[in-house]
């Protein structure tokens, strides 16, 4: 587990949920975390459906505890990452979760978009490609420093 900070919620028990509908994609993040010895729970949704279930603990669906992030791909059937993270922001509940876009897309129209829903950061996986690693660790270090709020009781 990563090292728990000083904050208000211990970092060790942060909570990560993997947004991503391809399957090699999800397993090259599992694997990136696992090598940077970054051992904490991760879920993974197949879609923004999905995700919005398990932050609400609807449709059968086990509720992540918080803290948590959010790594969300944008290009998604059903509900893509940028409609999750709209309906996230609507939410009085989830309005402030921590949301990294982990893409594909290069589009203008697709980065705006992310950053103008307050994305903590917008990596396009082709660029991550050989740096993923790099990636993988600066997520950890976000939350080694940054402080979550205690979780509801």
């Amino acid at each position: 587990m990563i090292p728990r900070g000083s904050g208000a919620a211990p970092h060790g028990d942060l909570r990560i949920l993997l947004v991503e509908d391809d399957i090699g994609d999800a397993k090259a993040v599992l694997r990136a975390f696992r090598k940077v010895r970054i051992s904490n729970a991760i879920t993974r949704a197949a879609d923004g459906i999905e995700a919005l279930d398990i932050l609400r603990g609807t449709g059968g669906k086990e509720r992540i505890q918080p803290p948590f992030v959010l790594l969300a791909d944008i290009n998604m059937p059903r509900m893509n990452g940028i409609d999750l993270v709209r309906e996230l922001r609507k939410d009085p509940e989830l309005s402030g979760t921590a949301v990294f876009f982990l893409t594909t897309s290069r589009h203008d129209q697709d980065i705006d978009a992310a950053y103008g829903l307050n994305a903590a950061g917008y990596i396009v996986k082709e660029t991550a490609g050989r740096d993923f690693l790099q990636l993988v660790e600066m997520v950890g270090r976000y939350w080694r420093i940054v402080e979550f709020p205690a979780a509801a009781t």
